[in-house]
């Protein structure tokens, strides 16, 4: 089975932030996992480099548009490998390749009678790059993203037919309720479509950074639609001499932000629609970090560094903490304070230590070897029942169920280690076989969380798992089983506190 899943292309008008890593390691998250499942697997993920913000970001600093994203694009590329994801591509929309792609399916949807020339007035934002609806304006004429004054704009452009696939996406959203998840998302979206769908500018003419127009080189594409291509795009040649569109399309999920929700979900299927393209099976939104109260971000200026953060504590640490503390699908507050508690509670005492107690004690009780004798039953059955939950909920890209379902395990194996009490068995040459037993059962149990965690903290499960002797991380491998370990080898603080 094939499993293709995206990140949201980030604007190249400023520095990553990160908001720009939260999407890409849930994204990486889903992949790893499908992976470990044998699924053949493709993670894109890359940079949105046309449209009026760029164009506008550029003439502030006196470069040339292309001059920008040639400068800036490189610091989202240098973002992957420093939070260790698996991307399988990272696209770029000035890429020759995306652009001929989209203009031969935009080509497409104006061959098949959804493109006719008009004239835009109305509301715009800038630092949007979107058109918005009076509706959307509200009486004070605000972007509700941005809450800075809409400009009036009026344009000649050509227009997308968005009206005539009303009824068609209405349809797409009762027969398939998982279309745009968590529901409450489906429920905002649904209510975009119902409220009636104007047509939208597909084109733009009042400016030259953007994929050129092939009936018209007097106008470029609308970003938008020019952009959401890249999912559809990339796979024609991101592998040099194959496309890869018949192997992995459509996407199983596309994550993205709330704030690009109408585009994903209304604008993007219609489009898709249009060209005869088959739709994505789901578009997972998540919400915004706050700081505080106020959404994370480069125009506000309080966004925070990533690169801060993985110098000091590690990128697994900053994989973890985001997808821990913020419930996937919601908008969730972070900051420093919080990283630091958690990092300190849960991955050093708590992970860190169950680590670092159950290799020394096979190491001072066994000498370095696993003995090989039957698991506690009962303990097998509630860590082995960690595995299936974690392959449901992340079918349904439910992220912080399935990191709370493995964090249950990894409490559950550090009581056990106070129930049993190694250091009180290992004084009684009676009780031998019971601490064979409970040594076995610890790093047996340890293994598992090891490889149902590795989507989550792939560089530390790997130390784990290569000390225990056992470095798969194949999913099929995370059952409890006797005499799978043997030798192991000492493992340095795995969450070492600064």
């Amino acid at each position: 089975m094939s499993f293709y899943v995206t990140t949201p292309i980030y604007y190249v008008n400023a520095a990553p932030h990160l908001g720009h890593a939260y999407s890409t390691i849930a994204a990486d998250i889903m992949a790893r996992h499908m992976r470990q499942r044998g699924q053949d697997v493709f993670f894109l993920t890359g940079t949105d480099e046309h449209g009026e913000p760029v164009a506008l970001a550029a003439e502030r600093e006196g470069l040339t548009s292309q001059e920008l994203v040639d400068r800036n694009a490189p610091r989202f590329i240098d973002l992957m490998p420093r939070l260790n994801v698996s991307n399988d591509f990272f696209i770029r929309t000035s890429d020759a390749g995306h652009k001929a792609k989209a203009q031969e399916v935009l080509a497409r949807v104006r061959d098949n009678g959804h493109v006719y020339e008009g004239v835009y007035e109305g509301w715009y934002c800038p630092r949007c790059a979107d058109f918005k609806t009076d509706a959307e304006a509200g009486e004070d004429n605000l972007c509700p993203i941005h809450k800075t004054p809409l400009e009036r704009e009026k344009e000649d452009n050509y227009f997308f037919r968005l009206s005539a696939f009303q009824d068609d996406l209405l349809k797409l959203f009762d027969e398939q309720p998982d279309f745009v998840m968590p529901r409450h998302r489906y429920n905002e979206a649904r209510s975009f479509i119902e409220s009636g769908l104007q047509d939208v500018s597909l084109t733009r003419s009042t400016f030259t950074w953007g994929v050129p127009v092939p009936w018209d080189d007097s106008h470029v594409f609308y970003v938008w639609f020019e952009a959401l291509l890249n999912y559809y795009t990339a796979l024609s040649y991101a592998k040099e001499g194959e496309d890869l569109t018949d192997r992995f399309w459509p996407a199983q999920y596309h994550i993205i932000g709330k704030d690009i929700l109408k585009f994903h979900t209304v604008f993007w299927p219609a489009m898709l629609m249009a060209a005869g393209i088959p739709l994505p099976e789901h578009v997972f939104v998540h919400g915004f970090l706050l700081i505080g109260k106020d959404k994370m971000g480069k125009s506000a200026g309080n966004a925070i560094d990533p690169f801060t953060i993985m110098d000091e504590y590690g990128t697994d640490a900053l994989r973890y903490y985001l997808m821990r503390e913020v419930s996937f699908g919601h908008d969730g507050s972070v900051s420093l304070e919080g990283f630091r508690a958690r990092y300190e509670s849960e991955l050093a005492n708590e992970l860190g230590n169950l680590a670092s107690r159950t290799i020394a004690m096979v190491h001072r009780y066994r000498d370095g070897v696993v003995p090989d004798t039957a698991l506690d039953a009962g303990l097998a059955a509630e860590i082995d029942g960690v595995t299936g939950e974690v392959r449901e909920m992340l079918d349904r890209a439910d992220l912080t169920a399935a990191g709370d379902a493995i964090w249950l395990r990894v409490r559950r194996l550090n009581r056990y280690v106070e129930e049993q009490a190694p250091w009180a068995l290992a004084k009684d040459p009676a009780r031998a076989g019971e601490l064979d037993r409970v040594l076995a059962s610890l790093a047996e149990g340890l293994r598992v969380i090891a490889v149902v965690l590795y989507p989550w903290m792939p560089e530390s499960t790997g130390k784990l798992l290569a000390a225990l002797g056992s470095p798969s991380v194949q999913l099929e491998c995370a059952r409890m089983q006797a005499g799978r370990l043997g030798a192991i080898s000492k493992l340095e603080q795995l969450f070492p506190k600064p």
